[in-house]
């Protein structure tokens, strides 16, 4: 059996963010396995360590640690911009630290092919494999929840066509997209599902405040909540809107596929390899025009549906946690 060690400073620390996520769904996935036995940050001997995050505790894993070490490539330099306070004058020395930091793993796992080219051209030269991230699809299924009364729950009408999106409020997820779109249909309702979980040192912090003090009354900030709440709202929802300029993955996006929940994205190259194909690809100026067709128009709305059911399946943790089972395995041998 082999004994796997997952690392991420979120366990302890902030939470409310994809990596958290990602950490959270790969190791529930890998504790579902009988093959498995899965520690979590734990300093015991291990076959393997998995390390999550590029901290100085995770550090302290990936330079002392006697095991396989496994980082997954969360982070690259893009996604600093307009995450965090001041990104663009330390974004050489973040660049820096995290070509060093992925090179000392055994093995680097890029979530896309997108990043796998990044990391490449950053100057990692371990061995890099692309997993993508994963969802256990039946949390997010409605199949088990009365979704009118889940509806009155959260504030809701029966009636009501509601709007979603799913992530931090920073620059680079355009939260600013989201909120226009609100005020063009106040007659849908709109929830963007998370909050500013690094506070003063996030990107723009007092400008993202003020945005959100902006906001119409249709459009709800949840702040940062837990998953299983995440998963209310998502089933609550009738449609997805990721509005960001850039994503390494996009976590969120396949939550909301799970969640039967057709997915409305920016038309970025970020997804060149991952949601393009089942997704509808917007440009600033075609969101209006989609959340108008998807409204108006069942068959248009149920041909959405199903390409989303494709992304879920596709990303669902028992497929994605077998190929990363095969990777802990090749590296042993």
């Amino acid at each position: 059996m082999l004994k796997i060690v997952q690392v991420s400073e979120s366990d302890f620390s902030v939470k409310g963010h994809g990596v958290h996520t990602a950490f959270v769904e790969t190791t529930n996935a890998l504790k579902k396995r009988l093959d498995v036995e899965v520690l979590i940050n734990s300093r015991q001997p291990s076959d393997i360590v998995h390390i999550h995050t590029v901290g100085i505790y995770s550090l302290g894993h990936l330079l002392f640690r006697r095991s396989k070490k496994v980082v997954s490539a969360h982070i690259v330099p893009d996604s600093l911009i307009g995450s965090l306070r001041g990104a663009k004058w330390w974004l050489g020395l973040a660049t820096i630290y995290l070509r060093w930091f992925y090179n000392q793993a055994d093995v680097v796992i890029a979530v896309s092919e997108e990043t796998k080219i990044i990391l490449e051209k950053m100057g990692v030269h371990r061995s890099i494999v692309v997993i993508n991230n994963m969802v256990d699809s039946a949390r997010y299924s409605k199949k088990s929840i009365n979704r009118d009364s889940l509806r009155h729950e959260l504030g809701y009408a029966k009636n009501d066509w509601i709007v979603a999106s799913n992530g931090q409020v920073q620059p680079r997820k355009r939260v600013d997209t989201f909120i226009n779109l609100a005020r063009e249909f106040p007659d849908m309702k709109f929830v963007w599902i998370g909050g500013i979980p690094f506070k003063g040192v996030a990107a723009e912090y007092e400008k993202m405040k003020k945005l959100m003090q902006s906001a119409p009354d249709n459009l709800k900030f949840t702040g940062v909540v837990p998953l299983q709440s995440v998963a209310d709202y998502l089933r609550t929802a009738d449609v997805f809107v990721m509005p960001s300029d850039q994503e390494t993955f996009g976590l969120a996006i396949v939550e909301a596929a799970a969640a039967g929940l057709p997915i409305v994205l920016r038309d970025i190259s970020d997804y060149d390899h991952t949601f393009r194909a089942d997704a509808l690809m917007c440009d600033e100026n075609d969101f209006k025009s989609t959340l108008l067709r998807l409204q108006s128009d069942p068959s248009y709305y149920e041909k959405a549906v199903q390409s989303a059911q494709s992304i879920a399946q596709r990303y669902d943790s028992a497929t994605v946690c077998e190929e990363l089972v095969e990777v802990y395995e090749s590296l042993l041998r």
